[in-house]
């Protein structure tokens, strides 16, 4: 299949997405453009052409953009394709404030453009495994769900300053809440709309940064279960978790292991485990379902949905305040 891709932004997500379009179609054409406006000194991997400005992309030869740069700026660059009704994959967040997604919406209903959003979780294999697990209510009443994730942001990029990086700096979108923003939407994906109840944000100061490297969530589902959902970024051993409480049982889902386990009368059962699993495979399947299924239904993040991640970091950061 031959296609033209533009990825705005040259960062670590943007050089994925090149990278992963290469393998994924034959002959693509890779257009890169820094979101800075900057000229790197040597051209990116895996792009065939180089672009210095908006005004060079050659808009009716492309049949799709990824939107890879900051946080702040996706607004500003998914319009420009949108409005010309290229199919366009926003990275998570999709925005750092509800006025920008809504102005995405709108400009994606009236233009009729396919837009998704860039939450890779949810293409984890053992993702479809829990949510089908909820879905067909095996575990019966849902009383608790207890996420936890946390990394050492020094660990998560060896080998560059990690106070370099977007996630450590207020002005491109960082801090936990939304780089760590993918727990909010698979709990939502997974279990339905969340109502805040209460909410502590703080910095430990230990990361010496301009964001918070800490956050406790406690929500609640429609049906009433509790959530509670802790997310950092000073933890020194990887950890991504969510475990479920219910009526018939209790559910374990390791995200790192990609292991899920139910406990439950007939004891301790492993439902799904991959520990060889790939976690680059997770991007390759987002852009298939995105690319391939533009016009129909798939599992890619919605503007709707991804509208009610900033609405519950807003209303986290309010309360917080107080």
């Amino acid at each position: 299949m031959s296609m033209h891709v533009v990825v705005v932004g040259i960062g670590n997500i943007a050089q994925r997405h090149r990278a992963n379009i290469k393998k994924m179609f034959s002959g693509a054409t890779v257009y890169a453009l820094s979101s800075s406006g900057r000229t790197p000194d040597t051209i990116p991997d895996n792009c065939d052409v180089f672009l210095s400005c908006f005004d060079a992309i050659p808009f009716t030869d492309i049949d799709v953009a990824i939107i890879a740069s900051p946080a702040p700026f996706h607004k500003t660059h998914a319009l420009v394709f949108i409005e010309k009704n290229i199919p366009t994959l926003i990275e998570k967040p999709v925005a750092t404030n509800v006025h920008d997604v809504e102005e995405i919406m709108s400009a994606s209903s009236k233009n009729r453009t396919p837009v998704g959003v860039g939450y890779c979780l949810r293409f984890l294999s053992s993702a479809g495994v829990v949510k089908k697990l909820i879905s067909d209510n095996r575990l019966g009443e849902i009383y608790n769900v207890i996420i936890e994730t946390g990394q050492h942001l020094s660990q998560w990029r060896p080998g560059k300053d990690y106070t370099q990086s977007v996630t450590a700096q207020k002005a491109l979108g960082g801090g936990a809440l939304f780089e760590l923003s993918h727990e909010f939407d698979y709990c939502q994906w997974i279990f339905g709309a969340l109502t805040l109840r209460h909410a502590i944000v703080r910095s430990s100061g230990q990361l010496n940064l301009d964001v918070e490297d800490q956050a406790d969530i406690v929500a609640s589902l429609s049906a009433g279960g509790v959530v509670n959902i802790h997310l950092d970024l000073l933890q020194h051993q990887v950890r991504r978790t969510c475990r479920v409480i219910g009526s018939e049982g209790t559910l374990e889902w390791d995200l790192v292991a990609n292991k899920v386990v139910v406990f439950d009368k007939q004891g301790e059962r492993i439902i799904y485990a991959d520990a060889q699993w790939d976690k680059n495979s997770m991007y390759i399947a987002m852009l298939n379902d995105f690319i391939s299924n533009t016009d129909n239904e798939h599992t890619v993040a919605t503007l709707a949905e991804s509208l009610s991640v900033i609405r519950l970091i807003n209303d986290i950061k309010q309360i917080a305040q107080h």
